[in-house]
């Protein structure tokens, strides 16, 4: 049979010095002691509770330790590591585009193209009108692109985005 984890040498010793001062009966000294909680048997067996909780939120913060361990990146932790503290905060924003080209498509009312462009950190989504920047891309290459979200050739790409930035721009400045 496996010993408890609980039962250590020093609690063990721990246990035999309570019995030999209470002498069985009171832990706390009191002759007539009327308060059961406070016999030796009743009394060791909060104790070996309170060792048990113990020794489980032991072995919990040393498996959450060897968890940080397994699982960190080994990285050097400056002052700007923290979790979008302000300066991290200012690198991402930094380095984040204005906004995103979800794709290309042609408005049913006016039968020209457009673009659906999402604005960076945010739930909003422009339709921006592309009038003529299109115009020199052959009819196959911009159905592919429109349908199948092929690449366009990078001049009209190059435009495309533009006329998408200074959308974006002129939405956030108003």
């Amino acid at each position: 049979m496996a010993i408890p984890k609980w039962n250590t040498p020093s609690r063990q010793s721990h246990l035999v010095d309570l019995f030999l001062d209470s002498g069985g009966f009171c832990v706390y000294g009191h002759k007539p002691c009327l308060n059961p909680d406070h016999h030796y048997l009743n009394f060791i067996e909060d104790l070996i509770a309170d060792w048990k909780a113990d020794d489980k939120a032991q072995d919990s913060a040393e498996w959450q330790a060897e968890r940080q361990r397994l699982h960190s990146l080994g990285e050097r932790h400056y002052p700007i590591r923290g979790q979008f503290n302000n300066i991290s905060q200012d690198i991402f924003f930094d380095q984040q585009p204005l906004f995103y080209l979800v794709g290309l498509g042609v408005s049913g009312l006016t039968l020209s193209p457009f673009a659906k462009v999402r604005v960076s950190s945010s739930y909003i989504s422009l339709f921006v009108d592309l009038g003529k920047s299109l115009k020199g891309v052959s009819k196959n290459k911009r159905r592919k692109a429109i349908r199948y979200g092929k690449p366009l050739p990078p001049e009209y790409r190059r435009k495309v985005e533009e006329v998408c930035r200074q959308a974006v721009r002129h939405y956030l400045n108003h």
